[in-house]
């Protein structure tokens, strides 16, 4: 069963900023576990978290060389200003994160 997460904001959860990286780290760390894992979309504010700047870079290069797909929505991060500075470029149309919400069984939004 292949799984797509999804962010929307460049933190877990709602409240403490700090606290919100925190966990956010931790559990990119702890993802892994999931065996299906196909991908990771990066949408809204989200898309920080996909530049070389992220206070998760490491987590996610971790992912990536891993075999996870990332995945930044483009028209977020023209929006954002970070096309020159994502972590693994191309950014990602809408319609190929629409595409794996449709084609992964289970999808979880963070």
């Amino acid at each position: 069963m292949a799984t797509l997460v999804t962010f929307n904001r460049d933190q877990m959860g709602e409240g403490d900023r700090d606290l919100g990286r925190r966990i956010l780290a931790n559990f990119l760390r702890k993802v892994i576990a999931i065996s299906d894992l196909e991908a990771i979309a990066f949408y809204n504010s989200g898309v920080l978290l996909a530049g070389r700047e992220s206070p998760v870079a490491a987590e996610l290069t971790q992912l990536h060389d891993r075999g996870i797909d990332l995945l930044a929505c483009q028209t977020c991060v023209e929006h954002f200003g970070l096309a020159d500075r994502l972590l693994f470029p191309p950014p990602s149309s809408m319609e190929d994160i629409v595409k794996l919400m449709r084609t992964c069984e289970k999808v979880i939004s963070i």
